[in-house]
């Protein structure tokens, strides 16, 4: 919408909207500005826009090539439309339409066919002429003749034959409609004459063998799962697939006696209950599952009152990734199943009282009390599994099924958050989805990609004389970012060192972040990628900068993990005393890069493996001087007790030292900003793949 300002001639500005209708001499339109209905006059329609592709195939999202198939005939400008629409007033007959003729009044064929051709050959040549006429209409704009002389004949589709029609056309059996309401059963899934089924049935049936078969595309799913999430349980009590799982919940908690209805007792206090009801989707967002959970309100407790510790056992990342090498190291596929209610008991030693879940007949007070003797409950969400014998594999899941309410996943793609393609030649792990959501959620689709997460000089500093912003959003920016280094280590340091200003941030620190997210725009299917080969050496490096945080001058330690060349944790944090020297930074971080080598070595023995003497690559010699002599120091006297372990890590021989050149210290990408040669080496010598250069096109889209 071109919109004029009365104050200039030049000053015009264009705005979009949404055409509604006409409002002679004006047209209604919605602002999309302003949000309001308007009148405009100078506007113009941009016809054809193509939507925003979504996720999918790319072939549902290939526009060109569906309106090309339509055969559409070339659009015409506003000019012919309006000529033709005047010629069509100045010919139209004045006398009403005649009905069909009888069949009797209707003449041979052959007579009736040569009379068609000649009445085509003359309304071919009149239109001819009319066009003539018109082109000059519309190359002349100073023409004032509007009668037009020809006169095409308007009844000719009237006075057609039927008799024109294929001979050979055969009378269905039954009336056809618009819809075919008979479904050709060549299309139906499964045995049409199996009659209908209740879910149990089809979880253990059509359902199952769809899954098992993997021959599973973008509509499978939503002819057995709610594709909705209900907003509150009144709409979830409207739907029978809803109030079927929390039926299936109530009789979980009812099989296991894990409370009893009673009448609440006089001065206690109960907490309230709410279902928990969620759409489940794999990989590629598809709903493959629905869940419903009955939760306590915890959030209206109080520490100190009403209880006094939470704990809540969750797998490390860490401990996932070794796993996944180890995997990739074995060559065996990663199986994933999904626990439906595996409850772990124990005693408590509290009487608790609850309400009755929402939507149940509320009996008496509505009160449910948990006794000391019964059972706590904890859910295990996943459980993920592999074996080198493919017929192990299968009775694990056979007697994981028999044991506990379980249900088989198949290949493990999505866990935890993060995707994992598995193929021929190795596993990758990766989070584009999630990068997605987030530029989504934080209007960063359309910013402009940058070719690194952190420029060289920076200058992040506390400050002081800047503009604030609201502290809510640069913090849930940050978190986003936080979860997203589970497989992204090379926006590792550039997200700890803006997390530092998350308690006064800064119109400098957001336009830090939002950098970051102008790289995951240029880099969205970046990840790990653990190659199918025999190197399974467990190495470490370790690094550190001096002083670079610039309000207290505090050194980042840093550190990464390897088995051979497949990057399985890594560290970036902040020191806790400031370093005198770049000795005592470099030692400080040796030791904490020690410290994790140490638990990955307990991890391993797990899988048979033994590991000692694990390299710990330095690029400081008086560091390593100070690790490998056992005699006190004087420059070493000021330094923690804590950090000295490392020395007798050394003597134990369960790790060892060596000094490694700058130029090739991995752990570089985790302790300062580079330029883009640098930072792409950095990248490829950690093990950091984008997924079109290690998983084939083929098995993405599958």
């Amino acid at each position: 919408m071109l919109k004029k300002d009365a104050h200039g001639k030049f000053n015009e500005k264009v705005e979009e909207g949404y055409f509604l209708g006409y409002s002679t001499p004006n047209k209604r339109v919605y602002n999309k500005a302003s949000g309001n209905v308007e009148e405009w006059y100078h506007f113009d329609v941009q016809k054809y826009t193509s939507p925003t592709a979504r996720k999918g195939l790319p072939w549902m999202f290939d526009y060109e090539e569906l309106f090309a198939s339509f055969n559409l005939p070339p659009e015409c400008s506003d000019e012919e439309v309006a000529v033709q629409m005047m010629y069509d007033a100045q010919n139209a007959p004045d006398e009403h339409v005649q009905p069909t003729p009888s069949s009797s009044d209707i003449p041979e064929s052959s007579n009736n066919t040569q009379v068609t051709q000649d009445d085509d050959s003359s309304s071919s040549s009149e239109y001819e002429g009319s066009r003539q006429e018109i082109d000059q209409v519309i190359e002349d704009p100073s023409h004032d003749v509007v009668q037009l002389s020809d006169d095409v004949s308007h009844s000719v589709a009237i006075e057609q034959s039927i008799t024109n029609l294929d001979q050979t056309v055969e009378v269905p059996a039954h009336p056809m409609g618009r819809i075919d309401r008979i479904h050709p059963q060549q299309n139906i899934i499964g045995d049409p004459t199996s009659g209908v089924k209740t879910r149990g049935q089809i979880n253990s049936g059509v359902y199952s063998e769809i899954m098992e078969s993997g021959v599973v595309n973008d509509c499978v799913h939503s002819c057995f799962v709610s594709q909705i999430e209900p907003r509150s349980i009144t709409d979830a009590l409207k739907e029978e697939s809803w109030v079927n799982l929390m039926q299936e919940e109530l009789l979980k908690f009812q099989k296991l006696e894990v409370w009893k209805l009673v009448d609440l007792p006089k001065g206690a206090k109960k907490i309230g209950t709410r279902w928990v009801l969620r759409c489940k989707g794999d990989d590629q967002g598809i709903v493959i599952r629905n869940k419903a959970r009955l939760v306590v309100q915890g959030f209206r407790q109080i520490e100190g009152i009403d209880y006094n510790e939470v704990f809540a056992p969750v797998a490390r990342l860490e401990a996932i990734r070794i796993f996944l090498a180890y995997a990739s190291y074995k060559r065996f596929k990663v199986y994933q199943m999904d626990v439906k209610s595996a409850f772990l008991h124990g005693e408590i030693s509290e009487v608790v009282y609850v309400s009755q879940p929402p939507g149940c007949l509320q009996i008496g007070q509505g009160t449910v009390r948990i006794a000391p003797s019964s059972a706590s409950v904890v859910y295990m969400d996943d459980i993920i599994f592999g074996s080198t014998n493919d017929v192990l594999c299968k009775e694990f899941e056979r007697v994981m099924q028999d044991k506990f309410e379980m249900s088989s996943m198949g290949e493990m793609k999505f866990f935890l958050g993060l995707q994992v393609d598995q193929s021929e030649t190795g596993i990758f792990l990766h989070q584009t989805n999630y990068v997605g959501d987030i530029l989504s959620r934080f209007s960063m689709t359309d910013a402009k990609p940058a070719g690194t997460p952190l420029a060289i000089n920076h200058g992040i500093s506390p400050d002081d004389k800047g503009e604030y912003i609201d502290a809510t959003l640069y913090r849930a920016m940050i978190g986003s970012l936080m979860y997203l280094t589970a497989s992204r280590p090379d926006i590792m340091f550039a997200t700890c060192l803006c997390a530092r200003y998350q308690s006064k941030p800064k119109v400098s620190h957001l336009i830090t972040v939002k950098r970051i997210f102008r790289y995951l725009k240029g880099t969205p299917d970046l990840g790990l990628w653990y190659s199918n080969d025999d190197n399974f050496e467990l190495t470490a490096y370790s690094d550190s900068d001096y002083g670079g945080c610039k309000t207290d001058f505090k050194s980042t330690s840093a550190g990464c993990q390897f088995f051979g060349n497949r990057l399985v944790t890594w560290q970036c944090k902040k020191q806790t005393s400031v370093a005198t020297s770049t000795c005592e930074a470099e030692y400080i971080a040796a030791a904490s890069c020690c410290s994790q080598i140490i638990w990955i070595q307990h991890q391993l023995r797990d899988y048979g493996l033994q590991f000692s003497n694990t390299p710990i690559y330095v690029d400081n010699s008086a560091a390593i001087a100070i690790t490998k002599n056992p005699v006190q120091h004087s420059k070493t006297k000021h330094i923690g007790i804590k950090y000295h372990f490392i020395r007798d890590c050394f003597e134990n021989k369960l790790i060892d030292v060596v000094q490694i050149n700058t130029d090739f210290q991995k752990a570089d990408l985790y302790t300062k900003a580079f330029d883009k040669p640098r930072f792409l080496f950095l990248l490829e010598v950690n093990g950091m793949k984008k997924k079109d250069d290690v998983v084939p096109d083929q098995e993405s889209s599958q």
